[in-house]
């Protein structure tokens, strides 16, 4: 099947006509000061992001069928997943900072600005780089016959990668506590091209102390923000890369679960306790995705079971996590 995301261009407008007004709206109307977020306006904000990507997910079921409708949805709640564990971090990166709870909307934003850019930087590329490491294209430039099974070589290495990363994930102890997210990549970097201020100045990035410019607290945040990202990004792109080979399925559900992550977090940061047991949902998740990948080229597990995999695992790891509840977990939100 041809992967060329250019062949559906009415996907393509529709998709970036929504998240660009969806944007301006978030940011231009609804949040045009810095406020905090309602737990009212935190649901209102999922339900509306998870409506809008729900309603994507059926104009990909009607222009592309229900093979490419379940490799979104496969996508976007791997990635949605995920991106939980990562709102964990975020949660400790302001509680570090000491960050006002009416400017931690204004971080979150221009995090996820960033992280439209990174998350198309590391899909197409990625999607280029599978398509020529297949190894029985390889041996083919050499004059040599190819192998019953065609491996891919990448895929095969992410697999690897990522049942690595779901044992790791089952036996990590939550030492993220402990951090010194001052003394981070994000922050150093900031600090080699700014003078960095001690103060805070409401939610700007830059202030004038003494006639001199300064860089903010709050800009040293955002980039702390964006570099955590990109550390959980090696997770979760390697990870839908086993759902789908097609850039415009993969980027379109990326995305729109990452849309929502805004309103998710002051959720989480209110409930935490209800997502106790998420990190074993999410090693399991992260294995099955691994070995689904290793053994691709000799069993194909189809999508929409592992769209059922995948659903199932995350809402037992919901009711565990309320059956269950940790006290630690319950703490921290407090």
């Amino acid at each position: 099947m041809n992967n060329n995301m250019f062949d559906h261009p009415l996907l393509i407008a529709g998709f970036a006509i929504v998240v660009v007004i969806m944007l301006i709206i978030d940011l231009g109307l609804f949040n045009k000061k810095s406020h905090t977020i309602s737990n009212k306006e935190a649901i209102t904000w999922s339900i509306v992001w998870i409506s809008l990507s729900m309603i994507f997910s059926g104009a990909v079921y009607y222009v592309l069928g229900f093979d490419k409708f379940t490799q979104f949805q496969s996508a976007y709640w791997i990635e949605k997943a995920l991106s939980v564990d990562n709102l964990f971090v975020f949660i400790l990166v302001f509680k570090f900072f000491d960050v006002a709870n009416e400017n931690k909307h204004k971080v979150l934003f221009w995090g996820i600005i960033g992280a439209l850019v990174l998350r198309a930087i590391f899909i197409f590329s990625g999607a280029f780089f599978i398509e020529l490491t297949y190894l029985n294209k390889i041996l083919s430039l050499f004059g040599v016959a190819g192998f019953k099974y065609d491996i891919n070589i990448i895929m095969t290495l992410f697999g690897l990668f990522l049942v690595y990363a779901g044992i790791k994930s089952w036996s990590a102890d939550d030492d993220d506590e402990d951090e010194d997210y001052n003394n981070t990549r994000g922050a150093r970097l900031v600090r080699k091209f700014f003078r960095v201020s001690d103060k805070y100045d409401g939610d700007k990035f830059f202030t004038i102390e003494n006639g001199v410019k300064l860089a903010t607290p709050l800009l040293v945040v955002v980039a702390v923000i964006e570099f955590t990202d990109l550390l959980f990004a090696v997770d979760s792109i390697p990870a839908i890369f086993a759902i789908s080979k097609d850039p415009f399925i993969l980027y379109t559900s990326n995305i729109f679960a990452i849309l929502g992550l805004r309103a998710l977090f002051f959720l989480l940061d209110n409930f935490i306790h209800l997502f106790s047991k998420l990190k074993y949902g999410l090693a399991i998740i992260l294995s099955f995705i691994g070995i689904k990948m290793i053994i691709a080229p000799f069993f194909h597990i189809d999508s929409v079971y592992s769209l059922i995999v995948i659903g199932g695992v995350l809402i037992l790891s919901v009711i565990l996590s309320i059956m269950f509840p940790e006290k630690e977990e319950e703490k921290i939100a407090e």
